[in-house]
């Protein structure tokens, strides 16, 4: 069996919604496992709720030394001046034993995200992030141009060859749109597939 990781952070939805369409593409490939995990919020309760912080999220808080029990790990981070949120950061930042122990070595990764606009760095944090990836040996996943939704260009969406992306506007109001999901679905049935056939080497 192979197992799957879908491990995010979600400050007001987006990020939660990406991540459900990634692991929903990730349990149509058969003999996969998927779990969705969320990283723990950094801002005190108070303060976070007072900016809106969207604390009824279904996925359970994640370990960093959980890691070490999957084939392939997808991480979901809002966009934070082109880089990834500081709750994601300080989740990847605990992860120093398992890079001591060369535990992610050859394992899979991805990485989704969301910004306010088109231009506002979701391509830059997904390949930010993939610097944190590549020091721990992991094999990195990307969208290739075999996804449709990637060349739409009828309507603003989200997405690149990096990775899923949604646009949630300025005023944080836009959810992920239909053409996003399906990219998001994408990258995660791809991801899987690539983990199923490097465990079955």
């Amino acid at each position: 069996m192979t197992r799957v990781l879908v491990v995010y952070y979600s400050m007001h939805g987006h990020i939660e919604a990406m991540a459900d369409a990634v692991a929903e593409g990730a349990r149509t490939v058969d003999g996969v496992e998927v779990v969705v995990k969320r990283v723990p919020e950094t801002i005190p309760e108070d303060q976070a709720r007072a900016i809106g912080v969207k604390f009824d999220q279904r996925a359970p808080i994640a370990a960093a030394e959980e890691l070490a029990d999957y084939d392939a790990i997808i991480f979901g981070t809002p966009t934070r001046f082109g880089n990834m949120a500081a709750q994601m950061r300080n989740f990847l930042d605990q992860t120093a034993k398992l890079w001591q122990d060369g535990t992610l070595i050859g394992k899979v990764g991805s990485v989704f995200t969301s910004a306010a606009t088109q231009h506002g760095g979701h391509e830059t944090t997904v390949t930010s992030f993939h610097n944190t990836l590549l020091h721990h040996g992991m094999v990195i996943v990307g969208v290739p141009n075999s996804c449709p939704e990637l060349m739409t260009m009828s309507e603003v969406s989200g997405g690149s060859p990096y990775g899923a992306s949604t646009l949630s506007g300025s005023d944080g109001q836009r959810m992920p749109s239909a053409n996003e999901l399906a990219i998001a679905r994408f990258q995660g049935r791809h991801t899987a597939e690539i983990a199923k056939r490097l465990v079955a080497r």
